[in-house]
């Protein structure tokens, strides 16, 4: 496994609370084809598996299309409200960050949100030696940064699993 944390700092641009952000970086190699990382990545069936580190039951909700709503859940009602800022198949997803979900209601302006709102995660996919570099950058507040260091490699892990079965 080669997970590689970043530590460069980066700022939000988020009018309302510029609040510091970290780029943290995940990186792992595994020896599959693109087409099939994209797959086991974001089909329905292998989504909530490699999810379960981050939590049990998790679905995302969306049609994978550039400028869609995604709602990524626990399966309980509750987690995030995104927006697909980029999507390239089988190279490069990338979410922009616009809210929480709870009980079901969408909270897209409370102090807390507006807090890391802006957010972006991405997912690149590179043909490197014959296998698939599976790269994940993610902004992250220092609230969650232990959080997602810990969860991260664990979840890249099941997907190694998955992509290589």
């Amino acid at each position: 496994m080669n997970f590689i944390p970043g530590q460069k700092q980066t700022q939000i641009l988020n009018k309302e609370n510029r609040t510091l952000m970290e780029k943290q970086t995940f990186k792992i190699a595994i020896d599959a084809p693109r087409e099939k990382v994209w797959n086991v990545l974001w089909a329905d069936d292998s989504y909530p598996t490699w999810t379960a580190p981050f939590a049990e039951g998790s679905q995302a909700i969306t049609d994978w299309k550039k400028g869609s709503k995604v709602l990524f859940t626990d399966g309980k009602g509750s987690g995030m409200v995104s927006k697909i800022d980029e999507s390239v198949p089988n190279e490069f997803m990338s979410f922009l960050h616009l809210g929480m979900v709870k009980d079901g209601v969408e909270d897209t302006t409370s102090d807390e949100v507006k807090a890391w709102a802006g957010a972006h995660e991405n997912y690149t996919l590179k043909e490197a030696q014959g296998k698939t570099e599976l790269e994940v950058e993610i902004d992250i507040d220092e609230n969650h940064k232990e959080y997602f260091v810990d969860t991260f490699p664990r979840a890249l892990q099941k997907v190694k699993e998955l992509a290589e079965a």
